[in-house]
């Protein structure tokens, strides 16, 4: 099995992109995931919009270029003229979105709008209304902060602390415009095996998530150093606890202590009963 080599020197990773750059990273970084032993360092370049802007990041992913290393740079800019300007790089170019316009529009017989206006306006209004919404629900509804309208979730996602609530209902609010509350589980739920109160009539739309007892042990440690709430013997007691209350109510259930929240999402929208993505 391959291992990292630290005296290697690390690949230079580019995400250049006509908006935000966020589906440059997440596309980007699936796929450098299947590349543990290569370290790389990571920059992005977002909002690239114009034909000068391009030729400004091609002077800077030019200087990273070396004999012995050669940076990849993935990019999900739309406008013609702009990836045109990006493709002269001498790094290597991973186009994300281009390469892939022309099987689309042979598919629709419609041609592709590659204009910037049409990658950072609104698009589909109330897609956009939705995401809001959500992203709105969910932070109030954060770690049990409010229990106004909590039949109005989709789904409330349920755990001991610093198991991951909060990061994967706001990446599920914001990617896919879903509503979520997250509930903590605490002392008294783990004695009597029971829901919190609030959640008891909506388990149908209840989903757990669990870590390891030492994955949980070092994420409270980082927040409570030296904590009864962080030891081992604490974690392993409230995951444990947790599962038995997940199995005795026939509520899903995930491990977050190896998974992005990127792949957390996408497991708890294939096992739940949720609305289809906005």
């Amino acid at each position: 099995m391959e291992t990292t080599r630290e005296d290697a020197p690390a690949t230079p990773v580019f995400f250049v992109a006509g908006g935000t750059g966020i589906s440059a990273e997440t596309l980007g970084n699936l796929m450098l995931q299947q590349f543990p032993s290569v370290r790389f360092v990571r920059r992005k370049f977002p909002f690239i919009t114009t034909v000068q802007q391009a030729r400004s990041v091609v002077a800077e992913l030019d200087a990273a270029v070396t004999e012995s290393v050669s940076p990849l740079v993935f990019s999900t800019v739309s406008d013609d003229d702009v990836r045109m300007a990006l493709q002269e790089t001498k790094a290597a170019f991973i186009d994300l979105f281009g390469s892939h316009l022309d099987t689309i529009e042979r598919v629709l017989h419609v041609n592709a709008a590659h204009g910037v206006a049409a990658l950072h306006g609104l698009g589909d209004q109330r897609r956009y209304d939705a995401r809001m919404k959500a992203i709105e629900y969910a932070m109030e509804h954060d770690d049990g902060a409010s229990l106004r309208h909590l039949e109005a979730a989709d789904l409330i996602l349920i755990a001991p602390s610093r198991c991951g609530k909060t990061p994967t209902s706001m990446y599920l609010a914001l990617q896919h415009g879903i509503k979520v509350a997250n509930y903590p589980l605490v002392e008294e739920d783990f004695e009597s095996g029971g829901l919190p109160r609030p959640v008891r009539g909506l388990v149908d739309r209840c989903f757990g998530l669990l870590s390891t007892p030492a994955r949980l042990s070092q994420v409270r440690g980082e927040r409570r150093p030296g904590s009864t709430y962080a030891t081992l013997a604490q974690c392993s007691y409230e995951l444990r606890r947790a599962e038995a209350l997940y199995r005795a109510h026939r509520i899903p259930s995930i491990n977050s202590a190896s998974m992005s929240v990127e792949e957390m999402a996408a497991v708890i929208m294939q096992s739940s009963t949720l609305p289809a993505p906005s």
